[in-house]
């Protein structure tokens, strides 16, 4: 298998409550646990790092999806809810609802394109079969 592309981040300080920095880019920020988790919330956290780019790795796909079927996407969007959840372990396990909205096109056509969506998007392809992640298509 060839790599298409490849990055790298950095995380310093205290984990949760650090710095990260990502190469070959402008992003570079501290970190903070969230005000739910006993933190300051002063500060990104890696559930909000991993929604934004799950949501536009989705969204990503569906466009690619669409154009492959000759149908339009104007306007559309994807939203990604992250949750970490306790495990009976004493661990921790994450879960991910995708939110879908495509305004100019029917449910089912868009439930369509969603589905196919999953089944090419990398970040679906990375979590299936090891976090739930729930794919929902609203008419907003």
């Amino acid at each position: 298998m060839s790599t298409l592309y490849s990055t790298e981040a950095l995380a310093t300080g205290a984990g949760r409550d650090g710095h990260v920095e990502v190469a070959e880019s402008d992003l570079a920020f501290d970190l903070a646990i969230p005000v739910a988790m006993g933190g300051s919330g002063k500060g990104a956290n890696p559930e909000q790092l991993f929604a934004a780019g799950y949501s536009a790795c989705f969204h990503s796909a569906l466009q690619m999806v669409a154009r492959q079927k000759k149908v339009s996407i104007e306007g559309s969007s994807v939203g990604a809810r992250v949750s970490i959840n306790p495990t009976d372990e004493g661990g921790f396990s994450l879960a991910v609802d995708l939110e879908v909205v495509i305004p100019e096109l029917d449910h089912d056509t868009a439930q369509q394109l969603a589905e196919a969506a999953h089944q090419v998007c990398p970040y679906s392809n990375a979590t299936r079969g090891n976090i739930p992640v729930n794919v929902s298509v609203s008419d907003d």
